[in-house]
């Protein structure tokens, strides 16, 4: 189970994911604690092109590959991963 976890994990590097933030102050009002500011941000994270030869070393040798080549492939599987993940839907 922790083995799918982690290729999980690396799928979501490698294919790049977005997240929601929440930052909440504090301050003392009249002896109690209220909520003077929250701010909700949203971050992007970009693929990572080293997940991404993570998940191509488990399916054939790409070492020798230049990065021009490597980043084709990416595209490729991910263009594969999208329509896979759109077929589930």
């Amino acid at each position: 189970m922790e083995e799918e976890a982690i290729k999980r994990a690396i799928l979501k590097v490698a294919l790049g994911f977005s997240l929601e933030e929440v930052t909440e102050e504090y301050g003392v009002d009249e002896g109690e604690l209220r909520l003077v500011k929250r701010r909700e941000t949203r971050k992007d994270v970009p693929p990572d092109l080293k997940a991404v030869k993570l998940l191509l070393d488990g399916n054939g040798d790409y070492s020798a590959l230049s990065d021009e080549e490597l980043e084709r492939e990416k595209q490729r599987l991910l263009s594969q991963l999208k329509e896979e993940e759109f077929e589930k839907k």
